[in-house]
């Protein structure tokens, strides 16, 4: 049957509704007449136009192709939790090894004061160019990786060290010196298992070893275009180097710091914020006459992304007056890391103090809540200023804490990373205990590998007393680590030991590590290419929440192994939809680390598939109809982007793909030794399969006015689109497993309608609408899905039959079907998520696919508040939004710092190696301002690099119950407007007609949001009353009996050498007071 006259008969029906109007309006059963309709009609259309039932039988001639097998999941979930464990136990060796020799290596090197000019070479990786004439570098020769995605070199490391550190300093040059042995060991490492990616030593001092050699990012790829990174910084060196840490910053909030000391403990308080990581937990108190919370925050909080925001903007409010009362700020402190029931890191404990000084020791509150010094202090003296120094020295001194001071703005950074060193005290004390691999929280590869997991491991600093009264440092016990040594894996190596190709595309691995954040999961796709963003996405935030997966999320935190059957909702792949399903949830830990591994299946993921056509002449018929100048006979075809066969890398370009997996089967044959042979096979049946339904079609009577195209789509692979030129216009997504309408199509038993996106800022729409249905096939009382087939349908042509076919000439005062633009009533069909699917208005052809809440508010709400549909508001914590920017008026050149002549006058400011980047990008920015701009940083890369981070919100509709009917009316200010709504069975659509807006435009409300925006998400605030569970350190290493606090204060050991600051000096000095330049405003 046609669509003229699918459509003639769904509007002729329509016509019938013979007087709606204000005293008559259709009844319940006449609406319901129309509706069954409507939808015997559409479903004759699909499974005609389709041939869905002509499918069943070509997969029931090819039996002899294929075996139904069965997915056992908690075997599946056993087996790839040991070969995860496998690959984890190999780079713990690797590890172990490079830690053992790191430490024997800085163990037998002999320190020296002094070295000549180009004693010391090395590979600068970022020193691009190799232009620094005053220096013999080594200048690698690099070939480009795949395993890396880049350039590297496997023969040398290559050394990154921070932009605020001096590479001239004497510390750095033995270090230079003794790593350079490394180089050998990480060789090894790679020669005994090719497949290691990164193997890194990040220093205690911040330089980085590693291996293979590779150059540093371009500093244009950074926000800011200065290159910021600093191994320290970065979560995996964090986690490695220390405990996890409570830590609870007192801010002196007294009237003498107000001005500058209060703008550098602001920023000193961020900078330190920043040395935390997830597995931390934080609070700020700020203390004047009394003390007080900075924020909202009552206790200790994870410092998590939000929390570590919510603190930073609480700090910028702090104002400074009264009188300095430390007793009070303490006291509170020691109140908030003591109190009971509340989740924290329970294990180190710390107060971080930012003050200008004083003459107060508080000694009697540190004897009351310190008695056994559990709780480190570290205080910080800031600011240019006179006051005695020795009382909070003695504070840090008497807690086994460290003093710094922070006189400008050069000296934070590093002051305020360099407690980890005190940290790391116990864990060497600890030594063999301490030596546990660690493995991290997912992120972002720094190099572009993309999402890695590393594992750490400690290097300590075993040199004997003799040598370090060498070095003329006095100590009795060496207690310093030197580094963290670490190995990364690419989740995609994980991926690999996960593969999803039996389960269907709505069957899928997870895991999870201690804090409830996935490492993976298909909802982790962080959309900011930064590596500094943190990748930390819960369970929770990756699914819809509901009480059973708190529950489960529990479990597999604790290491329990189980199963669990849920009835849950679902978020659609394009997250426009919301349906409802059951699962199955089998999960147990990975052994060796603290994650733990989920395996997910629908029940009709249970049994799969498996192709038996290992014969060469089956499997060249098959692949026959693949071949491009077969389009015109078997319609455009499409194959999945997947990894069928090692050297044959999966392309997005469809026509690139599809070329080279041709050529690859036809040299090598699809049994080739390379390739996953299952994956390949199945490829092949499902082409042979489709090839037999595209003959169907062009056998049959295809002549259905309105058809724009018919499809099919399997678990194979294979997308097929006829007639050849609909298929150039097809925009569904290749990856059956990413297809958002083949993965409802499977969760619902419906024909789903699925109108294509309205695109607001066009104002346009395709006027087109995808109707697809699932294959069920029945085998030996098994049911398996292993196809979607379909039909798209043109509105347009829809439309003309509808309304030309529904036309009553003979109407007097009666309102004549669902006429064009009636100038009585609306009628309109809606998907189950709201859009706008079909309707009798030409404004509102035009917006086909758009959400009805937009178009029809106050109707949209009544079918609301009648429970037709319901809505979830969930939030994308993956994001990415433009920054607020200012203009480059106001902007300036604010972004260079300028020392005052307080901080030139400083001994404390030049002894800061940080003064000399900040000095550096001041001199640049005088002389060339342009620069800072980077102008010519490619256009994608600039637009993606200024995106920042952000939560966006967005409104899910979907139908509330199982009733067909709803039936109302709504009155406004002076009218009203009677509806009905009837749902269309066996599709997810719902037939709504009602009295026309434009007859009561009182009733206008604010159009309902459907679309992501962006948002400041859950409030923190509520969030922290009621923590998520975690689990903290199996092991805690933050006291030691042994450990020794003979050294509590003292500038930083990284400070450069004297001739050098003296002529830097001078061009600053000239650049101040003695060159032409016009003043830089403020």
């Amino acid at each position: 049957m046609d669509t003229y006259c699918f459509s003639a008969s769904l509007l002729l029906v329509l016509s019938t509704m013979s007087c709606v109007s204000t005293v008559e309006f259709p009844s319940a059963s006449l609406v319901r007449q129309w509706v069954d309709q409507m939808q015997n009609e559409l479903i004759s259309l699909t499974d005609t136009a389709s041939g869905i039932h002509n499918l069943v039988e070509i997969y029931d001639n090819h039996k002899k192709h294929f075996s139904v097998e069965s997915n056992n999941a908690e075997q599946l979930v056993a087996d790839a939790a040991r070969n995860i464990e496998k690959l984890l136990a190999n780079r713990s060796r690797a590890l172990k090894t490079l830690a053992t020799a790191a430490e024997n290596y800085q163990m037998e090197h002999q320190w020296r004061d002094e070295y000549g000019k180009n004693e010391i070479t090395y590979y600068n990786s970022k020193d691009l160019n190799q232009t620094d004439p005053d220096r013999q570098r080594l200048i690698p020769d690099f070939e480009f990786d795949p395993d890396f995605k880049r350039f590297v070199s496997y023969n040398s490391t290559a050394v990154h060290i921070p932009t605020d550190i001096y590479e001239g300093s004497t510390i750095v040059l033995n270090e230079l010196n003794w790593t350079e042995a490394l180089e050998g060991v990480f060789r090894k490492n790679r020669e005994e298992d090719p497949s290691l990616l990164w193997q890194v030593f990040g220093s205690a001092t911040g330089l980085a070893r590693y291996f293979p050699a590779s150059p540093w990012m371009d500093s244009r790829r950074t926000p800011n275009k200065i290159d910021l990174y600093d191994v320290r910084r970065r979560p995996w060196y964090i986690q490695g180097a220390a405990s996890p840490k409570d830590m609870l910053i007192l801010v002196d909030a007294s009237g003498s710091v107000s001005g500058l000391t209060l703008k550098l403990i602001r920023t000193s308080v961020n900078e330190m914020l920043e040395t935390l990581s997830d597995d931390d937990y934080v609070n700020v108190v700020y203390f004047n006459d009394k003390a007080t919370q900075a924020a909202c925050f009552d206790n200790l909080v994870q410092a998590n992304v939000r929390n570590k925001k919510i603190l930073k903007d609480a700090v910028q409010n702090i104002t400074a007056k009264g009188i300095t009362n430390y007793r009070g700020g303490f006291e509170l402190a020691f109140e908030q890391l003591s109190s009971l029931n509340v989740t924290r890191a329970n294990c180190n404990k710390i107060i971080m103090l930012f003050t200008d000084g004083g003459e107060e020791r508080a000694q009697e509150i540190f004897l009351k809540y310190n008695p056994d010094k559990t709780v480190r202090i570290f205080t910080f003296s800031v600011g240019q200023h006179n006051y005695d120094k020795g009382p909070i020295q003695w504070m840090a001194c008497t807690n086994k804490g460290y003093y710094y001071e922070i006189p400008s703005i050069g000296a934070i950074r590093i002051n305020t990373q360099e407690y980890l060193d005190v940290l790391g005290r116990p864990m060497v004390k600890a030594d063999k205990k301490a030596k546990q691999v660690q493995w991290t929280n997912v992120y972002l590869d720094a190099l572009e590998l993309g999402l890695v997991i590393t594992g750490t491991l400690p290097v300590f600093n075993k040199t004997n007393t003799k040598a370090d009264k060498g070095r003329g440092v006095n100590r009795p016990n060496n207690q310093l680590i030197l580094g963290v040594m670490a190995i990364d894996v690419s989740l995609d190596d994980i991926k690999r030991l996960t593969p999803r190709f039996t389960f269907g595309p709505n069957g899928y691995y997870f895991a999870i590590d201690p804090n409830g954040y996935v490492l993976l999961h298909p909802n982790l796709q962080p959309k900011n290419p930064k590596f500094q963003e943190p990748v930390t996405l819960d369970f929770l935030d990756a699914e819809l929440e509901d009480d059973v997966k708190v529950e489960i999320r529990s479990k597999m935190i604790d290491g329990l192994t189980g199963t669990q059957l849920i009835d849950t909702l679902l978020k659609s792949q394009d997250e426009r939809y919301i349906d409802r399903g059951n699962r199955t949830y089998t999960f147990a830990p990975v052994a060796g680390s603290d994650y733990s591994l989920a395996l997910v299946l629908p029940d009709y993921s249970l049994r799969y598939i498996r192709a038996t056509i290992g014969d060469t002449i089956t499997q060249a018929k098959f692949s026959e109809s693949l071949q491009e100048d077969k389009f015109d006979e078997y319609g455009y075809t499409f194959i999945a982007p997947r990894d069928y066969c090692k050297d044959l890398t999966p392309s997005k370009n469809n026509t690139e793909f599809l070329m080279n997996f041709n050529e690859y089967i036809d040299t090598k044959t699809p049994n080739d030794p390379a390739c996953n042979v299952e994956l390949v096979n199945r490829l092949l049946l499902d082409a042979g399969i489709t090839s037999d339904l595209i003959k169907y079609w062009m056998e049959a009577d295809q002549t259905q006015n309105g058809v724009l195209a018919r499809f099919v789509a399997t678990d194979g692979g294979i997308t097929r689109v006829y007639p050849k030129s609909a298929g150039q216009f097809w925009t569904e997504d290749a990856e059956t497993y990413e297809s958002s309408f083949y993965k409802r199509s499977l969760e619902n038993d419906l024909y789903i309608f699925t109108p294509t996106p309205y695109l607001s800022y066009t104002n346009m729409t395709d006027d087109s609408v995808l109707v697809s249905r699932v294959v069920d096939l029945h085998i030996d009382g098994i049911t398996l899905k292993p196809a979607v087939v379909g039909v798209k349908l043109d509105i347009r042509s829809w439309m003309a039959s509808f309304i030309n076919a529904t036309t009553d000439k003979n109407c007097n005062d009666e309102i004549c079907g669902c006429q064009i633009n009636d100038p009585h009533v609306d009628c309109v069909i809606l998907d189950d998520g709201g859009f706008l699917v079909m309707a009798n208005r030409d404004d509102y052809i035009y917006q086909v696919g758009r959400f009805f809440g937009v178009i029809d508010p106050i109707l949209m709400t009544n079918l609301l508040n009648q429970s037709l549909f319901t809505f979830k508001k969930t939030y994308d914590y993956q994001s990415v939004c433009d920054p607020e920017r200012e203009s480059k008026a106001a902007a300036g050149l604010r972004s260079v710092y300028v020392p005052t002549i307080a901080d030139i006058l400083s001994i404390g400011w030049w002894a800061s190696a940080a003064a000399w980047s900040l000095l550096q990008q001041m001199i640049v920015g005088i002389t060339f301002p342009s620069f800072l701009h980077a102008e010519d940083v490619d256009e994608d890369l600039s637009d993606a690099m200024s995106k920042e981070s952000c939560i966006t919100e967005q409104t899910q509709y979907f139908f509330k119950s199982n009733d067909s009917s709803f039936r109302g009316t709504f009155d406004c200010e002076n009218c009203s407007r009677i509806y009905h709504a009837e749902k269309l069975p066996k599709t997810n659509l719902v037939f709504i007609i009602a009295d026309a807006k434009h007859t009561c435009l009182s009733c206008d409300a604010k159009p309902l949001v459907q679309e992501e925006l962006p948002s400041n998400g859950p409030d923190p605030c509520e969030l922290a009353q009621n923590p998520r569970y975690r689990k903290g350190p199996t092991e805690c290493f933050d006291n030691n009996a042994f450990e020794e606090d003979f050294d509590c204060g003292g500038a930083s050991s990284l400070s450069p050498s004297i001739w050098p600051m003296v002529m830097l000096q001078v061009v600053l000095f000239w650049f101040l007071f003695g060159s032409r330049h016009p003043a830089i405003s403020s």
